[in-house]
């Protein structure tokens, strides 16, 4: 851009439009960066995690233990209970303090999503602390 030699200003007139150009290019630029990192960040990998040996939590006075045994049964306390049940005989063992933890153990031959299924219940009736019970691994 041309200044014309008569304009009778002492200089340059300033321009007032931001040059986005740049701004753009840093944009494509962070685009590609994460376009090429998000795959890399999935975890998809089939892994048998090992055990690991921790330090036992202090066990309240009264627990209420929730067990599924390896038919499947559910068992509160030393109580066989249906599945239709569960949710009403926990709020009684808790005395209907949802704060209270649940212990639940699970037999190794029980099915993952079994186990998933009844933590489900359990959210469902309100009982949101639940503790997953398993051996203590020796050093």
């Amino acid at each position: 851009m041309a200044i014309p030699p008569d304009s009778g200003s002492e200089g340059p007139e300033e321009v007032h439009d931001i040059n986005v150009t740049p701004f753009i290019d840093v944009i494509l630029v962070l685009l590609i960066i994460f376009m090429v990192a998000a795959p890399l960040s999935t975890v998809d990998v089939a892994v048998d995690l090992p055990a690991a040996a921790v330090k036992p939590a202090l066990r309240p006075e009264k627990p209420v233990f929730l067990t599924i045994k390896p038919d499947l049964d559910l068992v509160v306390g030393d109580a066989t209970v249906s599945k239709q049940e569960l949710a009403r005989v926990l709020l009684v063992a808790v005395e209907h303090d949802t704060t209270r933890r649940i212990f639940l153990r699970a037999d190794k031959a029980v099915p993952y999503g079994r186990v998933m299924e009844v933590m489900e219940s359990l959210r469902a009736a309100g009982l949101l602390k639940v503790s997953l019970v398993a051996l203590e691994k020796s050093p």
